[in-house]
Order: structure tokens, then C-alpha cells, then sequence
């Protein structure tokens, strides 16, 4: 009896000991479900496609996240979170994404501001989602369609993206500054890890203010390294040209966001410079507008891009614009639904429409 008593106090004191050292870490499982359906179609495809798909407002995704209150105001942080396609159950965003190529990183947080390593963030992605109406949209949304999605069909490209580099960054080190009266800024750095060749890195830099209904934002990077995985640094099967000698891209962008309570505005503007061999380059730049309106529960959404590009590996002046109309209607906190309406013209195309509807929930 006094064994089985024993036995008994030794386990209790042990669930009070396991309590008491993680009262103060916290592990959560999070994600977020987007799922669509309707006819998708851009300038440059072949046809329509009418198809459920994964990620209309928002890349469907889960994983975790997690943190330990280590004293002193430091806190140590980590995420692990990983894409996926909700239309089949397949991991990633595409067929060769990495499992956490969303997120895979820890950091160190305090007074002085934030330092993570691993996978994290491209200094271009806060900017380009927080100022425009639709999001993070990788399926809709104008200004993120011209950033980092390529259009035509798989292995029939007519339009790569302008943005070299991924809206995430492997290798990489962050530093966040604290917040300075609404104004935070980042410093991002990429090792490129390629032996006997130190100087190949992906550098950026971004700032992000607000106050009251005027936000700002602005960004700057230079790219040598692909993401996830090493390649070319745009896509490299755009037709006519081949982008694969891409070997350094810079860009700057400035944002600007005004919530007028009936409406709130947004306009960007960016420019971007790719060398490549043989002293041969491509130049973009890329404005948009956009407008969120609240009505009903819900919000109409407009967003409009336009992207010029010309330079020696282009030869003549190429253009590219896309306005996408929708509502996003709130259910609840975590549950909306939208339907939306797109129209995309290449210079060198027909004009091409889309039609969706979906619903996205978070956890």
C-alpha cells in the first residue's frame, strides 16, 4: 500500500512539475480552409478552366505555432506551418513545394525588437497584402497576380511574375525593429549557400506605418537566390522569352492606404530591374488602386493593376492589366464567403474573365 502510495505521489508530483514548467509556453494548431468554385481564365490560357479550387481569398494552410515566456520581457517563438490544396489534400502550393515552405523558423522577442531564423517572410509580402483590397489573394487578387503568379498554363507561360524570389525567404535572418509610434521596420537577409560563391544572397528591407485611418509602406530588395528551392529566380518558361539567364533583380515599392469609414482606399506603385547575361535586362513597373467598401454585413471589393515591361530581354514594350470586382460577405469571425468577378488583358492576348465563389474559414 505504502508503494502503490509512493508510486502514485511520485507521478502527481511529476504532472505538477510538467504544469508548472509549461504555465508559461503556449502551442497552438492554426490554419485556415479556402476552398472555391467557378471558371478560371487568363489572358494568354488556352481556354477556360471550371474547376474547385484551393485558396480564392487566402492559401489555404496549417501548422503551428508557439511560444515560451523565458522572463526578463524575452519571449521565444517558433511556426511551423505548411500550404496546402484543399480542393485534393495535396501539400504545398504547388507539385515540388516544400512542406513548410509557409513557415519555418524561431526567434528570439524583447525590448530590442525581434530577431527569427529559418523560413520566413520576403520583405515584399506584408506591403503587397496589407495594401490592397483583396489580401493575400494568390487566385484574384490584381496586384498579388502581377507580383509573384505567372499567367498562361503550365508550361505555356506568356507573363512571369515580376517579383524574383517567392513571397517567402529560405535561409533567411529578420530583424524587427520595435514598434517606433506606429512605425516598424524589417531588415531581411538570405544566404544563398552556394559553395565558392559567397556573394550570392537575397537582401531587403521594408517599413510599415500607421496611424489612425493613413497607413504607409515601402520596400526594397535585391534577389540572386530562387525560393523555395534553388533556380531561376522568376519563372522561366514565360513565352517568348526566356528569363532562366535572370541572374539579380532590385525593386523598390511604395504603398499608401486612407479608411474614410465608407470607404477605404489603397494605391501602390513599384518598379523592378532584372539583369541578366550578356548585359541583357527587363524592366517592370507595376500601380494599382484598389477600394474596400462596407455594405451589408460584408464588403465590396475592386482592385485594379497594371504592369509595363520592356527592356533587351523583352524587345518591344509589353503590358499587362487585371481588375478583379467581389463581395465578401462575414458569417462570423472566422467563416466568410465571397464570389468575385475578374477581367485580365496581355498587350500580346485576348482579354480573358473569370467567375468564383467560395468560403474560407480559420482555426
Amino acid at each position: 500500500m505504502k508503494a502503490v502510495m509512493f508510486k502514485s505521489g511520485i507521478a502527481a508530483a511529476m504532472v505538477l512539475c510538467a504544469n508548472g514548467a509549461l504555465a508559461q509556453s503556449t502551442v497552438t494548431v492554426q490554419g485556415l480552409v479556402d476552398v472555391y468554385a467557378g471558371s478560371v481564365k487568363f489572358s494568354g490560357d488556352n481556354g477556360s478552366r471550371a474547376s474547385v479550387n484551393s485558396g480564392g481569398m487566402t492559401t489555404s494552410w496549417v501548422g503551428f505555432k508557439g511560444s515560451e515566456d523565458l522572463g526578463g520581457g524575452l519571449k521565444a517563438e517558433f511556426a511551423l506551418t505548411s500550404f496546402l490544396q484543399a480542393d485534393t489534400g495535396t501539400s504545398g502550393r504547388f507539385f515540388g513545394d516544400t512542406m513548410f515552405s509557409r513557415d519555418a523558423n524561431v526567434a528570439l522577442k524583447g525590448d530590442f525588437g525581434r530577431v527569427s531564423l529559418g523560413r520566413d517572410l520576403a520583405p515584399s509580402f506584408l506591403p503587397t497584402v496589407i495594401f490592397n483590397p483583396f489580401g493575400d489573394s494568390f487566385s484574384f487578387s490584381p496586384l498579388v497576380l502581377h507580383t509573384w503568379v505567372p499567367s498562361g498554363d503550365f508550361g505555356k507561360r506568356t507573363w512571369p511574375n515580376f517579383i524574383a524570389g517567392d513571397s517567402g525567404w529560405s535561409n533567411e535572418i529578420i530583424y524587427t525593429t520595435p514598434d517606433l509610434g506606429g512605425l516598424t521596420a524589417n531588415v531581411h537577409y538570405q544566404f544563398g549557400e552556394k559553395t565558392g560563391d559567397t556573394g550570392t544572397k537575397n537582401i531587403g528591407i521594408n517599413a510599415l506605418y500607421f496611424n489612425g485611418p493613413l497607413a504607409l509602406s515601402g520596400y526594397y530588395h535585391q534577389v540572386q537566390a530562387g525560393n523555395p528551392t534553388p533556380g531561376a529566380l522568376i519563372d522561366a518558361t514565360a513565352a517568348p522569352v526566356n528569363f532562366a539567364s535572370v541572374t539579380n533583380q532590385k525593386t523598390w515599392f511604395a504603398a499608401a492606404s486612407y479608411d474614410l469609414s465608407v470607404a477605404k482606399l489603397y494605391a501602390t506603385y513599384s518598379q523592378s530591374k532584372n539583369d541578366a547575361a550578356a548585359n541583357t535586362s527587363m524592366k517592370d513597373k507595376t500601380y494599382s488602386l484598389g477600394a474596400k467598401v462596407p455594405v451589408g454585413g460584408g464588403d465590396i471589393l475592386a482592385g485594379f493593376a497594371n504592369t509595363r515591361r520592356n527592356g533587351s530581354l523583352v524587345g518591344a514594350e509589353l503590358k499587362r492589366d487585371t481588375l478583379t470586382i467581389g463581395y465578401d460577405y462575414r458569417l462570423s469571425k472566422r467563416t466568410d464567403v465571397y464570389a468575385l468577378v475578374m477581367s485580365d488583358k496581355l498587350s500580346n492576348a485576348e482579354r480573358a474573365s473569370s467567375l468564383a465563389a467560395g468560403m474560407r474559414h480559420q482555426f
